[in-house]
């Protein structure tokens, strides 16, 4: 189609004003700003991804984080955000822990085989903050991306979510009864499009995923439910803004609290109150000491008193843009963040 100057067009009536739609504008966001931040990751580019918290009941400011470096392994840092330990493992993307069976288990997405999606398991020696390979265990065939885990309440059953690029989640079990664990797949479901981020809610047996240039999906993580996603909250850019990445959740009550969303296409983060998943609000991480946050992959929220730092909780979030270093994770305080949204 030949194109003429938009001037001419409104002049001969073939465009009219009103049939002319405005970009959207994206939400004011409240700024914090972060406590701490890790050590760099070692590996250039898109490196860093996606965190995990462990807390540490009996002495809070001995809590543990968990980040994936994409090309290399997974480290653990302290709260200060210095790295304790390293280990090497070949493409590991999203990861996500479970205590069971008095074990801290790691399980992260594995992109080592692109024709075959595995998961990677761990057990996280808290005392010596390092992990401890349990194997590597096929899933399905695609490109493992995203993985989160759900302890189901009635029995304490552990299951873990991967969701692979092409928006195929596919379920598995995991049986750590025996020497070796066993991973078996239980169930698939299909978003249209890429897809990455999730979280399940333990309360309620809720598997949340963010499929990236459309918005953030729930399903029923029991194995035996329909594989039926119900929409909860658009790519609009306004509230979310694509890429929607990383997922969190705070929960509150049996069913209440907050479920967070990286909006990485503005360099925000969005909240919606649960359990109906409504618009609560949106934040951005600079204004400090330590720079901001871009560019976001992964995200975590851990509940509870991590020290004076994080007296109800800690927020992570990938940093795609720490120049002039490597990329990292930044630390903020759950209390700091509610503030600035007056939540």
């Amino acid at each position: 189609m030949r194109a003429f100057p938009l001037a001419a067009l409104l002049l001969c009536g073939c465009v009219t004003q009103t049939t002319m739609t405005p970009a959207a504008v994206p939400t004011v966001a409240a700024t914090v700003a972060a406590t701490a931040e890790t050590d760099p990751v070692d590996s250039v580019s898109d490196a860093a991804d996606d965190p995990a918290i462990w807390r540490n009941a009996a002495d809070p400011a001995k809590s543990l984080v968990i980040g994936t470096d994409k090309q290399v392994g997974i480290h653990v840092y302290s709260l200060a955000g210095k790295r304790l330990s390293f280990t090497p493992a070949a493409r590991l993307n999203n990861v996500d822990i479970r205590t069971s069976g008095g074990r801290v288990i790691a399980a992260a997405s594995d992109r080592a085989e692109l024709a075959t999606a595995h998961v990677a398991l761990f057990v996280l020696d808290t005392a010596a903050a390092r992990l401890v390979p349990l194997g590597r265990f096929p899933v399905g065939p695609g490109e493992a991306y995203g993985m989160c885990l759900w302890t189901r309440a009635r029995d304490k059953a552990l299951f873990g979510f991967v969701v692979l690029k092409d928006g195929r989640i596919d379920q598995v079990a995991i049986d750590l009864s025996a020497a070796a664990p066993k991973v078996t797949t239980v169930r698939s479901m299909k978003l249209a499009s890429q897809a990455e981020g999730c979280v399940v809610d333990d309360r309620t047996g809720l598997l949340y995923v963010a499929e990236e240039d459309v918005g953030l999906w729930r399903f029923d993580a029991e194995p035996a439910a329909a594989p039926t996603a119900t929409p909860i909250a658009k790519v609009d850019g306004k509230t979310l803004v694509a890429d929607a990445e990383g997922v969190a959740l705070a929960p509150s009550g049996r069913t209440g609290g907050y479920l967070v969303a990286s909006s990485q296409g503005d360099n925000a983060y969005t909240l919606y109150r649960l359990p109906g998943a409504t618009f609560a609000g949106r934040f951005r991480i600079g204004g400090g000491a330590i720079d901001g946050t871009s560019e976001t992959d992964g995200i975590e929220l851990a509940l509870g008193n991590f020290g004076p730092d994080y007296p109800t909780g800690l927020f992570v979030a990938q940093d795609g843009d720490n120049a002039p270093d490597t990329q990292n994770f930044k630390f903020v305080s759950w209390s700091r963040i509610r503030r600035a949204l007056k939540r």
